[in-house]
């Protein structure tokens, strides 16, 4: 691997700034050294893509991949590769909100029957994955009755002591306002879905039945005015931004502790009128092994995500890489998925500038458990204008273990970097957005993984239908999987029951 990542690293405290496309110039694998452990990037082994107008169980257009999971008693080695259930969460249906425009689209994970064959050795990665829709789970609240997409407004309601965001009247109304972003399964089957509108961390069961509600501390809740506001469509005045929610979460392999990550900073850790301020996210550690629903974070950090300069010029950042998904390694590290905002989906003919994910560690960071800085709207900011933290607030250390943005391995499986060209079926999507971490099952090399990772194609299809509308598109922008396969050293015991 190049130096660049040890140069990240190292410069992460002042803000790590890309102002042209980033992109990998040598073949993997790539290594990376930290902490006395070796990580490797072998490298694109597969991929495979959903066609952008496959219809799901519940007649709508399948939209995904918002995040995606694979229980381990449902992934097996085959003869020629791997076979398993890929659950895929879409997020809150086609929208525009610009234009006011929410459907009343149901909550739900789609289920995926994944079949991975591959190359064979020193051969190129192909397109050898198939999906295949296989049913799914409609995801009920407290009281049994679907989640709504539709933007709640300033409305909420109260079920089991918690405060949920509601639409009044209009679409929706009545019901519970779920923006689905992460998704993460426990080893029993339950699962958590974190929440883009009110940043919760929901809990379900096997059947997908709400049994509780993570609330996240004061800091992060947002407000207006003094009351709280779950809306999309306005900026709160503190906590977390509008559509910049819980992006992110991941269990610890042992199964004892839940990470949950901001897709970017916060109102009051936010540099004022700079898109490229949101730097400063927020992710909250919690202790789920005697009881799923904990009430309070035992950690809570800082994550300073990379900065860009969205046209690729070499001009000044004026955007934040935000964070799209969290897998957690162990106790204190963790995989995340830091992207901008170009490709396929835009409109816009932006180049792609980055798209990573970052090895995350928060040994040795501040953990802001507790303090000022979660039970009020303190700012973690040196100046309002600036990004710069406090004194005496470290944040967590990263360093960039795997670049997206490979010309050479995405030419052979038909996807380009060409933004120029304006939006074309090979161009590379915007959202990517989901990952999983399945085991190799290889007894020569036990620490190896296959690292799944997937775009949120946001419903955009030639042949759109939600709820009973037509919802059709320009283009198609498929649902792909890409999978690497990696080395990840010491990553912990097997998942346990809570």
């Amino acid at each position: 691997m190049s130096a660049a990542p040890w140069l990240l690293a190292a410069a992460v405290a002042a803000g790590a700034v890309f102002t042209t496309p980033h992109e990998v110039t040598t073949p993997p694998p790539h290594a990376l050294k930290l902490g006395g452990r070796t990580y490797t990037d072998q490298g694109l082994v597969a991929a495979g893509a959903l066609p952008a107008g496959t219809v799901d169980f519940m007649g709508d257009t399948l939209g995904s991949f918002s995040s995606i999971a694979v229980r381990a008693d449902q992934w097996q080695r085959t003869a020629d590769g791997y076979a398993g259930t890929l659950w895929t969460l879409p997020d809150r249906g086609r929208n525009d909100p610009e234009a006011g425009l929410f459907y009343d689209y149901a909550a739900r994970l789609e289920r995926l029957r994944l079949q991975l064959r591959l190359p064979a050795a020193g051969a190129r990665a192909g397109n050898t994955v198939t999906l295949v829709p296989d049913g799914g789970l409609t995801l009920l609240d407290f009281e049994g009755q679907p989640f709504t997409g539709a933007d709640p407004g300033e409305h909420t309601v109260v079920q089991h002591g918690v405060t949920l965001p509601s639409p009044a009247t209009g679409v929706g109304a009545g019901k519970i306002s779920l923006d689905a972003e992460s998704l993460e399964f426990t080893a029993d089957g339950h699962f958590y879905i974190g929440d883009e509108y009110s940043a919760n961390v929901y809990y379900f069961d096997p059947g997908g039945q709400l049994r509780g509600v993570i609330v996240p501390p004061a800091a992060i809740v947002p407000q207006r005015a003094g009351k709280v506001t779950f809306d999309s469509l306005k900026a709160p005045d503190r906590g977390r931004r509008n559509n910049q929610g819980v992006e992110g979460l991941g269990l610890s392999p042992d199964g004892t502790r839940l990470f949950v990550a901001l897709q970017s900073a916060l109102v009051q850790d936010s540099a004022r009128g700079d898109a490229a301020g949101r730097i400063n996210t927020r992710v909250l550690v919690y202790d789920v092994s005697k009881q799923a629903i904990p009430g309070r974070p035992i950690g809570h950090y800082v994550v300073q995500l990379p900065a860009y300069a969205h046209k690729g010029d070499g001009g000044a950042a004026d955007r934040t890489a935000a964070q799209s998904e969290l897998r957690a390694l162990d106790n204190t590290r963790f995989l995340l998925l830091a992207r901008d905002g170009n490709g396929l989906g835009t409109g816009k003919r932006d180049p792609l500038v980055y798209k990573s994910v970052l090895l995350v560690d928060t040994t040795g960071a501040s953990n802001l458990a507790g303090s000022r800085y979660e039970t009020s709207a303190t700012s973690l900011l040196a100046s309002p204008g600036a990004t710069r933290l406090k004194p005496g607030i470290t944040p967590a250390r990263w360093s960039e273990f795997l670049n997206l943005l490979d010309p050479a391995q995405l030419a052979d499986i038909g996807i380009d970097l060409d933004a120029g060209k304006g939006g074309h079926p090979g161009l590379m999507s915007e959202k990517w957005e989901a990952m999983a971490l399945v085991p190799a099952l290889d007894p020569a090399h036990p620490d190896d993984r296959l690292l799944l990772v997937g775009n949120d194609n946001d419903f955009i299809a030639r042949q759109c239908r939600m709820q009973g509308q037509r919802c059709d598109s320009e283009y198609d922008n498929d649902n792909r999987i890409l999978v690497y396969r990696i080395t990840l050293p010491a990553t912990g015991k097997p998942t346990r029951k809570h």
